[in-house]
């Protein structure tokens, strides 16, 4: 039987990447229940399934007093409830804990106290391996040593949602992501390259030495794999990376954003970043995973870094 029978709940499900794994849901004719807080999130990614009856959104924080109320309707959960600012963490830690570590423990306690079995799907990040040795890096790299609070988070709550799925009898799954980039993103370089162009055409800052050399994923092809994951895997607790095949360094995102917005002659000024010429503390320099984990399933993304960067800055730049 299909996982997805009868009713999913997408925890951040009007953020970037919650609002697109919504709209895949809802067009699956899935009935979806979004919890946010709406901290990062807006209505405006859901509005198109406002009034569709198969479309509920609560405006609730995890971290609330008041517990979230569950039952066994649901069959299965999609976490994606975080604070995704990698860079808050080196000056406000308590933010990523209380957000990330404390909110997922608490929709755990939530399904425990209520006894019910979903499968737990949970968005983690590729910077829970810190800066690996090998490259691509596979799941079953260790030890997992992540540099910055952020990552340190996410791998505390793929720890906690491990250990609960065992105890109390309900089967996870956990995405290590590349980044993601795509329509509705918020943060994150392109985002931030184009906003700091529209104030100044001239230069365009860089933080580091413009050679964070990294794995880009389009936003559909994220989706697919969440999709194809929760669909296909049968183990009680699995861990998959999702990424892109290639890499693609920060200067060249710059000229493809520089090049989405017409410019040809703006400067670019590089800070020369900390530790060796990183953007800021806890950034990895270098990453690109292994993904033959996923792609056994029958996934395969459609585009590479430098297509996914290319097609993101075409659509950030014209809204």
């Amino acid at each position: 039987m299909n996982k997805f029978a009868r009713r999913v709940m997408v925890t951040g499900g009007a953020g970037f990447i919650g609002s697109h794994l919504v709209d895949a849901l809802i067009k699956k004719n899935l009935k979806v229940h979004v919890i946010d807080n709406l901290s990062t999130g807006t209505l405006e990614n859901n509005k198109q399934w406002a009034e569709n009856d198969r479309f509920v959104f609560t405006k609730k924080d995890l971290l609330s007093k008041r517990p979230l109320v569950l039952s066994d309707e649901y069959d299965v959960i999609f976490h994606l409830a975080a604070n995704p600012e990698v860079r808050v963490s080196s000056t406000s830690p308590q933010i990523h804990f209380q957000q990330n570590v404390v909110a997922t423990y608490n929709l755990l306690e939530t399904i425990r106290k209520a006894k019910c079995t979903p499968t737990f799907v949970f968005t983690s990040t590729s910077a829970v391996y810190g800066e690996p040795l090998v490259i691509p890096t596979p799941e079953d790299y260790a030890p997992l040593k992540p540099i910055s609070i952020y990552a340190a988070t996410k791998l505390a709550c793929e720890a906690l949602i491990t250990a609960y799925a065992y105890n109390y009898g309900f089967n996870a799954i956990i995405y290590r992501f590349a980044n993601v980039v795509g329509p509705r993103s918020g943060h994150g370089v392109i985002h931030d390259f184009i906003q700091k162009l529209r104030k100044n055409q001239d230069e365009l800052e860089i933080l580091g030495d413009g050679t964070q050399t990294k794995s880009y994923i389009f936003i559909e092809d994220c989706i697919a794999a969440m999709l194809e994951g929760a669909e296909k895997t049968k183990a009680q607790v699995e861990v998959y990376n999702i990424g892109s095949e290639d890499q693609i360094n920060v200067k060249a995102i710059a000229k493809i954003v520089m090049e989405a917005l017409g410019l040809r002659k703006t400067a670019l000024k590089l800070t020369g970043g900390v530790d060796g010429g990183r953007g800021w503390k806890g950034d990895v320099k270098i990453m690109l995973l292994e993904t033959g984990k996923i792609k056994s399933l029958g996934w395969k993304p459609k585009f590479n870094s430098q297509e996914a960067v290319k097609e993101t800055a075409k659509i950030l730049s014209r809204t």
